[in-house]
């Protein structure tokens, strides 16, 4: 990180009291301390000069001389002619002392659902988009855009997704959004506003979006899946004003809705006029079957087709995006406008730049056998280790679930693991109605070593449960 070279253009929150009778050196003073000791100055920080924190306080510059020269006495700042006052290691040290240890990580091994090895991320292609969007972009790309987000972004996102998720996409039908937690806040939002009461969703689905659609003032109904998806049969008695369903990967089970199932689906929001909200998380990762399309491409008039780069590139992005049919469109955009004014411009410009280039097309292809060495070492090791485990769901994503033998319940060996330094996490967080207990097995951010690793440790506390 580049060093602050001067000091004369920082500004620094103080707020002082006139009428108080408290000299204002010993307010400044306190005020200063005070920041070092919630942290808001840390240590090496560097504050404005005595000039230009006695202009932007009013005061005369005497007055905050008079401070920093105490502070300096004290050991929390240090000087030197010529240069910037900066808040001292010493006393930075002290307030971290005074706060107590620094929470230690939770899990030396953790086996987390949802992380995509961020250290793989493709800093060069990302960095040369960045660097056109920056040399390129016409300055009115930088103001208040549509609601939609940036054309280019949505040129290039409809194109990928015809390619290769198989939709059917168009420019002005997409929405960019902040990651799917907005976009599936935004749709639910627009989908109680148009009189919609009630979501179904997979039973066992992510708890996040249920509590997103509750917020949103709708009735949640669980859908129980098996081994195919979800069971179609069972939603068409349910009254559903719309679906919530993750058909080419299950989450968390890790079931891929099979062709009738798709089909079924499409005809049962046709003949009730609902929506089905496709939540497409991870299906660019496949190992060891062909690639599936998106329900969107069978029926653009009834999906609401949900996507980002959290899986694909980095969670950090941010970058999510809405396919929706023709008369939802304008109001989707209208609700992103009011809940932010738009996402960050120029991640939209990098991103349709690293699209249109291929680039992503090229991560791709370079993680998915990356992903499938480690998906085969855990499977290794679950065999070799734990074959009580039944893994579910490894043909494809970033992460396994195992069945757990009976009667082991999933708090007991989760706290088990814990005790070990492993991070495991239960199903039943996911579950609407009860169920089976199991884990999830994230393991796209563990290195082939470290899972078989904690595999081991597994199977040392399972031993210990008997």
């Amino acid at each position: 990180m580049a060093e602050m070279g001067t000091s004369s253009d920082l500004e620094l929150l103080v707020q002082l009291r006139r009428d108080n009778g408290e000299p204002l050196h010993q307010q400044l003073g306190t005020a200063i301390r005070e920041a070092i000791r919630s942290r808001r100055l840390g240590a090496g920080a560097v504050l404005p000069s005595s000039r230009a924190l006695a202009r932007d306080l009013g005061l005369s510059r005497g007055v905050v001389v008079e401070a920093f020269e105490q502070l300096v006495a004290e050991g929390h700042l240090t000087t030197r002619p010529g240069g910037a006052t900066r808040v001292t290691e010493a006393a930075a040290r002290r307030q971290a002392a005074a706060a107590g240890p620094a929470a230690a990580p939770s899990h030396r091994i953790d086996f987390r659902y949802g992380r995509p090895d961020v250290t793989q991320f493709p800093r060069t292609a990302w960095l040369r988009s960045l660097r056109r969007v920056m040399n390129e972009a016409p300055s009115d790309q930088f103001s208040y855009l549509d609601g939609r987000g940036a054309p280019e972004l949505r040129m290039a996102l409809a194109a990928y997704l015809d390619r290769v998720r198989g939709t059917c996409a168009h420019p002005d039908n997409l929405v960019i959004s902040t990651g799917f937690a907005q976009a599936l806040g935004l749709t639910v939002r627009v989908l109680q506003e148009a009189g919609a009461k009630r979501l179904a969703v997979e039973d066992p689905s992510l708890d996040d979006a249920r509590d997103i659609a509750r917020a949103a003032g709708l009735q949640v109904i669980g859908i129980p899946v098996d081994e195919g998806g979800i069971q179609v049969d069972v939603l068409q008695g349910s009254a559903a004003d719309a679906l919530l369903v993750t058909p080419a990967h299950q989450m968390p089970t890790g079931g891929v809705l099979p062709a009738d199932r798709r089909a079924a689906l499409v005809a049962w929001a046709t003949a009730r006029e609902a929506l089905i909200i496709e939540d497409d998380y991870d299906a660019e990762y496949r190992y060891d079957r062909t690639p599936i399309g998106a329900i969107q491409g069978l029926a653009p008039d009834r999906v609401i087709y949900a996507g980002s780069s959290s899986k694909t590139l980095a969670p950090g992005l941010r970058l999510g995006w809405l396919l929706a049919p023709t008369f939802m469109v304008e109001a989707l955009a209208a609700a992103k406008e009011r809940a932010d004014r738009g996402s960050p411009i120029i991640e939209q410009l990098a991103f349709a730049d690293f699209l249109a280039r291929g680039e992503f097309d090229r991560h791709l292809r370079r993680m998915r056998p990356i992903y499938r060495r480690r998906r085969d070492a855990l499977l290794t090791a679950l065999a070799r280790s734990l074959p009580r485990l039944r893994p579910m769901g490894a043909s494809a994503g970033l992460h396994v679930m195992t069945q757990l033998p009976a009667p082991i319940g999933e708090a007991a060996i989760v706290e088990s693991a814990a005790e070990r330094g492993l991070g495991l996490y239960g199903v039943e967080k996911y579950r609407i109605s009860p169920g089976p207990p199991g884990l999830l097995f994230g393991y796209a951010s563990l290195a082939e070593a470290t899972i078989e690793e904690g595999v081991g440790l597994l199977a040392a506390a399972l031993e210990q449960l008997g």
